[in-house]
């Protein structure tokens, strides 16, 4: 249902672009979030918008950097990363909310999709 891409290799300093596809309309009016999951770290929350797209939130290390948005017409959630660091490397996921409104608490979620990865290189 929910499919992921955009992931890849990218340097310091440099930018990517993920997608989360929405191929049956499973989020149209619900919030959307993208978390990720460093090799032997738990799985964090990075960014969530609501049903909308008029409201978003960020954590810590991502804010000013990383930029969330949806398309409603294309079903699609987009993450726009910039200024990546190393500590950024990760598989990125994105997930429904169960409400028309994003949480950074991952039980808030269901329908994830299968997670891309990004690797920054110093």
């Amino acid at each position: 249902q929910l499919q992921a891409s955009g992931g890849g290799l990218a340097q310091a300093g440099g930018s990517l672009r993920l997608s989360c596809a929405d191929s049956k309309r499973t989020f149209s009016n619900n919030g959307v979030g993208w978390f990720r999951q460093a090799p032997g770290k738990e799985r964090e929350f990075v960014a969530g918008i609501d049903w909308r797209g008029a409201n978003t939130r960020y954590s810590d290390s991502v804010k000013g950097r990383f930029t969330i948005s949806r398309d409603r017409a294309k079903n699609t959630v987009y993450l726009q990363m910039g200024s990546l660091k190393p500590e950024d490397t990760a598989v990125y996921y994105c997930s429904v909310s169960r409400a028309p409104y994003s949480s950074t608490n991952y039980s808030q979620y269901r329908y994830w999709g299968q997670g891309t990865l990004v690797t920054v290189s110093s």
